[in-house]
């Protein structure tokens, strides 16, 4: 593969829990691959490079050594011991997606091609976003495992504009771009609240298309049992998380801070729930707004989100 499709991190530890870092993708393989996606496609020229394209280097960097040996190597109580179970994982980071200063497509088709080179390698896939926009191109390669999947998709925000300012890859339409591709079968919305781009039209669409929408408020009501109970067992899910899904109270750094979103318990029991019902083949965490943040709140709950994500795929058999 001569084309250069990805960039190292920046500074030290530069990776993802320190795993080594992929710096071409022939041969590839992985049990777990780590993805940044630093842009998605702006509706306006001031949202081109915004506070999000730093995130995923910040989830990366923010902990220092000494912490990262320690979530290795230490016992954790979310998973019931190390991180990897004291198995021998090839976990890697493959940095972020290269984008281009003259082609603005070229980020999404670089992701692309990591990401379905990561699928056909069997690599369960983590990107870190970026905006919303990130899945599109890492949904579109989920074609190559050649099977039905179902999208679960935390949020504040429903995502089902079709376009604005003419661009329909953006934040607000990553999931009616899903919907368009033929392999994304079922669709669950779990956290909608407050007020989005959404329209009625929009809301209405989704719900013509069948999507199962639960509201944070029906959520709360329910109970993570209850939702979880309405997803089928058995399938290839694939999870998409805007941190503005995610109560501000843990999560302060988003640009849409809404008040009644997922709170640590209920996320724990997503992740480790959904995981055991099937298989996860990849998930996203997007919209993380690094200056928003609060003494490190959102940092320390991306880790642990991304940590009981790791650990709960070990723990149910994946790389078995």
């Amino acid at each position: 593969m001569s084309k250069l499709l990805n960039e190292a991190p920046t500074k030290a530890p530069q990776t993802f829990l320190n795993f080594p870092f992929v710096k071409n993708f022939d041969d590839f393989s992985a049990d777990i691959a780590i993805l940044g996606v630093p842009f998605g496609m702006a509706y306006s020229v001031d949202g081109m490079a915004n506070d999000q394209s730093l995130a995923p280097d910040h989830i990366r960097n923010w902990s220092t050594k000494t912490e990262i040996d320690m979530t290795l190597n230490n016992y954790d109580f979310d998973l019931g011991g190390t991180l990897l179970d004291g198995k021998d994982l090839n976990v890697v980071d493959c940095g972020n997606a290269r984008a281009s200063l003259t082609d603005p497509l070229a980020h999404y088709e670089n992701a692309e091609a990591i990401a379905r080179t990561a699928f056909s390698a069997n690599s369960v896939l983590i990107t870190l976003g970026g905006d919303h926009g990130v899945p599109i191109p890492i949904m579109k390669a989920l074609e190559v495992l050649d099977k039905e999947i179902t999208l679960i998709h935390i949020d504040a925000h429903l995502d089902w504009r079709d376009e604005i300012n003419g661009e329909k890859n953006g934040y607000s339409s990553v999931i009616r771009r899903a919907s368009e591709l033929p392999h994304i079968k079922a669709i669950h919305q779990i956290g909608m609240r407050g007020i989005g781009s959404a329209q009625t039209q929009e809301v209405q669409d989704a719900i013509a298309h069948g999507c199962k929408i639960t509201t944070a408020y029906q959520l709360h009501d329910k109970g993570m049992d209850d939702v979880l109970a309405s997803i089928p067992d058995g399938g290839t899910y694939y999870l998409t998380i805007d941190a503005d899904g995610i109560d501000p109270t843990i999560m302060p750094a988003v640009l849409a801070q809404t008040a009644g979103g997922l709170n640590w318990v209920q996320l724990h029991k997503l992740i480790h729930g959904l995981v055991n019902k099937g298989r996860v083949v990849g998930m996203d965490l997007v919209e993380i707004t690094p200056s928003c943040d609060v003494g490190n709140i959102s940092m320390i709950h991306a880790e642990r989100l991304l940590c009981n994500f790791i650990g709960a795929t070990v723990r149910a058999g994946y790389y078995d």
